[in-house]
Parts: C-alpha cells; sequence; structure tokens
C-alpha cells in the first residue's frame, strides 16, 4: 500500500504544512495539485489531503480550478487524512471551511476518513469542518496560532500514522 500527500497553497503555508507532514512520516511523495492530472490520486491507497480556505470560505484556486474532475474520483477503499488552513480571527464565521467542503467530497466518494481533532485552543464562530466538538481533519491557523502548528502536526501524525503508513 502506498501513501501519498496533495495540496494546493497560494500563500505558501500549505505547502510548508505538506512539508513538515511529509517529512514527520518519512518523506512520503508530495505533489501539488497545481502540477499533477488529478487521477494521480487513484495511484495511492492512503491519502493526506490538504487545503487552504481561501476568499469567504471557499476552495483555493487550485482545488477550485479541477473540483468538478475531482469529484468524479471514486475512493472507495481508500484512507484519507485531512488537513486545512485558515484565519479564525479574520474569518471566524466561515473558519477552514475549505476543509469541511473537502470532507464532504471525500465521504460522498466513498473513502474512509481518519485524523478528526478537537476544536479545543480555537476561537471561531463556525466551521463547515466542524462536527460536534471535531474538526473533520488537522487545523491549522498560521496567522493567529503559528507557535501552535509544529505540536499540532506532532499530534495528528502520532493519531493517523497507524492506519496512514
Amino acid at each position: 500500500m502506498s501513501t501519498a500527500l496533495f495540496f494546493a497553497s497560494s500563500t505558501g503555508n500549505t505547502e510548508e504544512v505538506a512539508q513538515k507532514i511529509a517529512q514527520a512520516l518519512g518523506d512520503i511523495k508530495t505533489f501539488n495539485i497545481c502540477d499533477e492530472d488529478v487521477n494521480k490520486v487513484k495511484d495511492f491507497d492512503k491519502l493526506i489531503i490538504g487545503t487552504p480556505t481561501w476568499g469567504e470560505g471557499e476552495l483555493q484556486d487550485d482545488w477550485d480550478e479541477i473540483w468538478e474532475e475531482f469529484c468524479k474520483l471514486d475512493l472507495t477503499g481508500k484512507t484519507v487524512a485531512l488537513f486545512g488552513l485558515g484565519d479564525q480571527d479574520g474569518y471566524g464565521d466561515e473558519f477552514c471551511d475549505a476543509l469541511g467542503i473537502m470532507y464532504e467530497q471525500v465521504k460522498k466518494a466513498g473513502a474512509n476518513v481518519i485524523g478528526f481533532t478537537s476544536i479545543e485552543g480555537y476561537d471561531h464562530e463556525y466551521s463547515k469542518a466542524q462536527i460536534d466538538d471535531e474538526f473533520v481533519g488537522l487545523v491549522i491557523d498560521e496567522d493567529n496560532q503559528d507557535d501552535l502548528t509544529d505540536e499540532r502536526i506532532d499530534n495528528w501524525i502520532e493519531k493517523i500514522k497507524p492506519e496512514i503508513l
């Protein structure tokens, strides 16, 4: 079984987090979705998918451009862990909404989603990425809590490692 990480990034923050995750997992294959055919996702049994939230709770441009194709993928039998970046102070009423959009699609496509995390330590009004008291994946706020990023990544890696490698 093989594992790969797919991400999109506009400012470089999501790419930086993706590289930290890949390194912590032993330098797994990492792909910027803007440089790849979306069908490359089919080549892997286990996926880590990262997205920043852009605009007013929207997918980042590179994900948006390939979204129609991505939504056609069958992810049945695949294990997927998700991570997202957002700004809880500036966009607290749509914090990491793109992560929630991604979650809904990969679930609909048949994936087994792992790696939910607690909402504890975040201060936001609403998020599509939140179910009850958990986020649907790793949530990073580089704008307001960058001092917690490495710890959050490490804790999440320990949680998903047995199922993602």
